[in-house]
């Protein structure tokens, strides 16, 4: 049973969850309305939303919206449906998203687009359209769903991981913008969790060329586990917008962890072997001119010397 991690936190509150009819959004959807809060879900399909709509019907907390987030004019119709029907917005999850697989070279330009499209860009568009809802109230927290793919490129995920390193660079740029009208932001960066998000993966037709390259990673990944349920997920995101202070960034699992502090040394000890090359790739800064030393105090004038003391003055001529 999932419930409030902040006890002052009593009252419900409204949240808006795209990608919910499946893994970690389906998650993140049962988490919030078992503690009481009110959910608009999205998804493309929500049928596999059916027995929780069934079972909180007599609250009304759950609003079940189909949704491609690729439309944006759709989009901002649903974002403003959910508002109007609850009669606000706290917490928008941008978790829509797809998995793609291939080498760089083996994309079309419709796979790319689709990728891009889904990933980077239905978050734009739900936070845009959420954005006006969330100043008028002077409160919110958009949290983006972000992936372990945005840490660093791998073969094979070039356009996904692609498409997590755009809505990053989005949201930093968004949390600056944002909290000047009390909007938080966080990127959420998950590893390996039991949910389908392979069931929605698009695979490019592969070339022959990097068939020895794909063996090694399939013997890589047969080696591998994922063994998190999504649960654990929900109940840190819970905790992440239960918080005063939620931080940009959030790392969800021991591997991404890890795996966040090793590429962060590996990239500082490769700029710091570059270091020569970098600085002299510029005009060097100028150092300030010396200020003029101020000119020399004039000499005071002699004094004049005193008479001697026996000296008789002469008398005035005509005496």
């Amino acid at each position: 049973m999932y419930k409030r991690q902040a006890p002052d936190r009593t009252s419900p509150r409204t949240w808006f969850v795209t990608g919910a009819s499946r893994g970690l959004g389906r998650e993140f959807t049962r988490a919030a309305l078992e503690r009481g809060d009110r959910v608009a879900a999205a998804a493309r399909t929500t049928h596999t939303l059916d027995a929780l709509a069934e079972e909180y019907a007599a609250t009304g907390s759950l609003l079940l919206l189909p949704l491609d987030v690729t439309d944006r004019a759709t989009v901002r119709t649903a974002v403003g449906e959910a508002t109007a029907h609850f009669g606000g917005l706290d917490i928008v999850v941008n978790n829509a998203g797809i998995m793609s697989l291939g080498m760089v070279e083996e994309f079309t330009e419709a796979e790319a687009r689709e990728v891009l499209d889904t990933n980077f860009f239905g978050a734009l568009w739900v936070s845009q359209a959420a954005l006006p809802h969330l100043r008028a109230q002077g409160s919110g927290h958009i949290v983006q769903i972000s992936s372990i793919g945005a840490l660093g490129g791998f073969p094979s995920t070039s356009l996904y991981s692609a498409s997590k390193f755009a809505l990053e660079g989005m949201s930093e740029s968004l949390a600056m913008e944002a909290a000047a009208f009390g909007v938080q932001v966080t990127i959420v960066e998950p590893g390996g969790y039991w949910t389908d998000l392979y069931a929605s993966m698009r695979t490019a037709a592969p070339l022959d060329a990097y068939g020895p390259l794909r063996a090694e990673l399939e013997k890589q990944w047969a080696d591998g586990s994922v063994d998190s349920p999504p649960r654990l997920a929900a109940e840190a995101l819970l905790k992440l917008v239960d918080s005063d202070d939620p931080p940009l960034r959030l790392l969800l699992g021991s591997m991404v962890y890890d795996l966040a502090f090793d590429v962060s040394r590996q990239r500082m000890d490769v700029w710091a072997s570059w270091e020569e090359v970098s600085r002299a790739a510029e005009n060097p800064v100028p150092a300030p001119a010396p200020a003029p030393a101020p000119a020399p105090a004039p000499a005071p004038a002699p004094a004049p010397a005193p008479a001697p003391a026996d000296a008789v003055p002469a008398p005035p001529l005509g005496e």
